[in-house]
């Protein structure tokens, strides 16, 4: 029983080193960036993983989210004579939490899990060693493309998302609200209420939950240690932690962002 009580401390001792061993990670790649160290290749190669490999599920999250909003949305508002606010408020829903926090969901899950997994092999099986052996900095050639490609690719797919998700919406109201809601109520609607810094604020979420996933991913995958069983372990950690980092994150982003500004819904 000791020894059993005795290893969670030490489980959250090694997680919370592992997590600042991550947010120190995070700065190495910003400083690295700012001196224009970039594997050019690498870098195309990972944009290609979180970009386009990634698109055809996020949208299909965005798609189904902005679909079932509007569900529920659509039929209170109704009821309550302002159905001609369903597109706007669906609007601002996706464009300033809901897109950036899903599409940040499915990334951390399909490619945070995959650089924890790749760099974790990569420490076990000594190839990290190989690199340093070969004067090549791991830093350069495995982080700071994979966390460039986050945060150029997620602000991206977030745009995409929101697009999407307007689009499942539309189709909603068209086929189950079409007589109390029209297409051009809907689509007016979201004129008026969406505004530029909203789609903007989204964006600026997605370039930083894209860097919270790669740094942690990364992180993790280099801190490995234990053979095939600790890269099992660190890709699980690893993405339970980053989904942890995107909602804490996205707390204090959203206050920052858009305290006081419900009045824009008047």
């Amino acid at each position: 029983m000791a020894t059993r009580g005795s290893s969670t401390p030490n489980n959250l001792s090694l997680w919370a080193s592992r997590l600042l061993a991550a947010m120190l990670l995070g700065g190495q790649a910003v400083l690295h960036l700012l001196k224009a160290r970039i594997h050019r290749r690498n870098t195309l190669e990972q944009m290609a993983v979180v970009g386009p490999d990634s698109l055809g599920i996020a949208l299909i999250t965005a798609a189904f989210v902005g679909m079932v909003f509007t569900i529920q949305v659509a039929r209170e508002f109704i009821r309550f004579g302002s159905g001609n606010l369903v597109g706007g408020i669906l609007a601002l829903a996706l464009a300033r939490e809901l897109t950036p926090v899903l599409t940040a969901v499915v990334v951390a899950g399909r490619v945070g899990s995959a650089f924890a997994a790749e760099i974790g092999t990569m420490r076990v099986t000594e190839q990290i060693d190989a690199l340093y052996m070969l004067k090549t900095d791991p830093l350069d050639y495995l982080v700071i493309p994979r966390f460039l490609a986050c945060t150029v690719m997620m602000p991206i797919l977030t745009i995409f998302s929101l697009v999407t998700g307007l689009a499942g919406g539309l189709l909603v109201v068209t086929l189950l609200y079409g007589s109390d809601i029209t297409q051009q109520m809907f689509l007016n609607s979201i004129q008026d209420l969406l505004s530029v810094r909203d789609v903007i604020c989204g964006t600026i979420k997605g370039v930083v939950f894209g860097g919270l996933i790669a740094a942690i991913g990364c992180s993790w995958g280099l801190t490995t240690t234990g053979g095939a069983k600790g890269v099992g372990q660190s890709t699980t950690t690893a993405v339970v932690t980053a989904l942890l980092a995107i909602f804490t994150t996205n707390f204090f982003l959203s206050w920052l962002m858009f305290q006081g500004m419900g009045k824009s819904i008047l």
